[in-house]
């Protein structure tokens, strides 16, 4: 069981947002939401939930990838670990590797869109050992 773990979501689409959260919630963490980079910024600077997933194309293309920035700049965000789940590779047709693309995606793991539950909680899992 997560152990109240707190998960921050940030996506643009609220079928992608609650579809999230309920995976999630019904592996034992809390969910915490936010519609866009702004928001998700704001918000895990006052929750610093324990994981965040991330969406990239939100109110811009490549939106994600400043939030990302931003959220390894904090001093207090900086070691929160982040999970990108996105269709950015289907859209552009470019694939995506934190291993190999952390310099200009800083994040810990990536996965494409549509939203695969069993996936998502084991990676969600995989995030928080580390």
């Amino acid at each position: 069981m997560a152990g109240e773990k707190t998960i921050l979501v940030v996506d643009d689409d609220p079928d992608i947002v609650e579809t999230t959260r309920m995976v999630l919630e019904s592996a034992g963490y809390r969910v915490e939401t936010a519609a866009n980079g702004t928001e998700g910024l704001k918000k895990a600077r006052e929750v610093l939930p324990d994981a965040i997933v991330l969406d990239i194309m939100m109110d811009r293309e490549s939106e994600g990838f400043h939030v990302s920035y931003e959220l390894r700049k904090g001093e207090d965000t900086k070691d929160i670990p982040i999970l990108v789940l996105s269709a950015i590779g289907q859209k552009s047709g470019f694939q995506f590797s934190p291993e190999e693309d952390g310099d200009y995606l800083p994040v810990d793991s990536y996965m494409e869109k549509p939203l695969e539950p069993k996936a998502l909680v084991q990676k969600i899992g995989e995030l928080l050992k580390k």
